[in-house]
Order: C-alpha cells, then structure tokens, then sequence
C-alpha cells in the first residue's frame, strides 16, 4: 500500500494543474486521481472519462464533487459513496479504510492516534477509500 499521507507525485507526472476552479462555486480544489473517481461514482463502466485533469471538491454547500478541466461535474447523486466531509451528520463517514464516523471520533479521542499508527504502518489505502483520494487524519 502506498503512503497516503504524503505529497502524491501525480501532479508532477502529469501536466494537469494540482489545483482548479470548481464550475459551481468558483473555489479551487486539489487534483484527484481517476482510480479514485472510478471507485466511488456509481457506473464506472459509462463514465465518459477524459485526457484531463480532475478535482475534488470538499464543500458541504456544493453539489458537484468531482469535476474535470472542461468544466463536466459529478454531483453528489452520481455517487456510490457518501462524502462525509459534505455533511454535517453526525454518522458521517470520515475514516473510509477503517469505517469510523465522527460520531465515533467524537466518542473515542484515542482513535486518531490509531489511524495515525495505522497510516504509518502503510495499512490503509485511502487514494481509494477515501472519495477526496486523500488521507482522512486532518477531518479528525
């Protein structure tokens, strides 16, 4: 498993800008992976995708979650997965490689020094798991 915690070289293999204006609320957001995309929307298999670059993007007032350069937008409902850091339920997911909600997090303070044990070890895989394709550690 890679490390997902630190800086990914995939912007820097690519040519894609590691940031972009999201068409909808106009703020810029980090690159995600295509693998990442593929693993939350819901027909992978149809998704028309492009020789371009994709963002996440991480506000809870924003329907679109992942868009590319062109300005095309996967919304909320096109996802197999809940994006936790879009909502304000409390059994929202933010630890995707281990299940844990903030609910749970908020029950258990000692589970960030587990995820952090975990994420050291390289036992997590969150460029996968997690829809941002980003470690969950800063949403604890």
């Amino acid at each position: 498993m890679s490390d997902c915690c630190s800086v990914s070289n995939q912007s820097q293999t690519n040519h894609f800008p590691p940031k972009y204006q999201c068409p909808v609320n106009r703020k810029e957001y980090k690159e995600v992976s295509k693998t990442t995309i593929l693993h939350h929307i819901k027909s992978p298999w149809s998704w028309a995708e492009k020789e371009q670059g994709y963002y996440f993007c991480d506000d809870p007032n924003c329907d679109v979650v992942y868009f590319g350069e062109d300005d095309s937008v996967i919304p909320v409902s096109e996802l197999r997965t809940s994006v936790g850091v879009k909502s304000s339920n409390i059994d929202a997911i933010i630890c995707y490689c281990f299940g844990i909600n903030k609910k749970t997090c908020v029950q258990n303070p000692e589970l960030k020094g587990y995820i952090l044990a975990k994420t050291k070890a390289k036992e997590c895989a969150c460029e996968i798991q997690n829809p941002s394709g980003k470690c969950c550690l800063k949403d604890f």
